[in-house]
């Protein structure tokens, strides 16, 4: 935000940024039994995927910035498994979470294509 970097420009970025948007409200609907757990869980996985992002994007060596890429992608499977585990336990239908659900397949292609 204060240092202009390049991956400010990404396309993926700007994704994730709406991502992460997206975990933090969605998590405000978790039941109040789940503010230590689930809620926290699914908010650091989504932080996890915009920060593995910015700090991969700054590495020179591409075997880095894949590696992070490929951690910022797995925290992307950890929110999928946790609203998948809010939705058996009838915390969520999954009809209310379709803005989150898009967001989610459009930022794992975009940041599997980057790992190519």
């Amino acid at each position: 935000m204060f240092i202009k970097l390049n991956h400010q420009s990404l396309d993926v970025y700007h994704a994730v940024r709406e991502l992460t948007k997206e975990v933090y409200h969605v998590s405000t609907k978790l039941p109040t039994n789940e503010r230590f757990n689930m809620v926290q869980q699914i908010r650091r996985a989504g932080l996890s995927v915009k920060l593995n992002l910015a700090e991969g994007s700054s590495r020179r060596s591409p075997i880095e910035r894949k590696r992070f890429s490929e951690v910022a992608r797995g925290s992307i499977i950890e929110i999928d498994a946790i609203l998948e585990t809010a939705v058996d336990l009838d915390y969520f239908r999954t009809d209310e979470l379709s803005a989150l659900a898009t967001l989610l397949n459009k930022c794992f292609a975009m940041l599997s294509n980057m790992m190519k």
